[in-house]
């Protein structure tokens, strides 16, 4: 798959992972991974400039915890990151529910 697909999406598989429960930069890649049936294998060069942002736009929290002697930061979306999420994905149903209808893909508009 391109990954001119994923610009302006990264934000928004990561903060839909996170929605279900704190998380950490490793588990949130594999879990793109595997929710994607390994179509989207993330890199820390791109998760953790994601996630930075994220937290600057006090969409994400983060907060160290120690787990079998190391030291995790762990991300949890916020109040207004749980509003942005539902907003985004709406938005995201609208584009993709569009592109369904001009490739004729099953699923587009009516």
């Amino acid at each position: 798959m391109q990954s001119s697909f994923l610009n302006g999406t990264v934000e928004l598989l990561l903060m839909a992972v996170i929605a279900d429960g704190p998380n950490y930069g490793y588990e949130i890649t594999q879990a793109v991974l595997a929710r994607s049936g390994g179509r989207f294998d993330l890199k820390e060069g791109s998760l953790y400039p994601a996630l930075h942002r994220l937290e600057r736009e006090k969409l994400l929290e983060s907060y160290w915890t120690e787990h079998d002697g190391r030291r995790r930061k762990y991300y949890k979306v916020t109040a207004v990151g749980r509003k942005t999420l539902a907003a985004r994905r709406s938005e995201w149903q609208t584009f993709a529910d569009g592109v369904k209808g001009v490739l004729g893909l099953e699923g587009g508009p009516a």
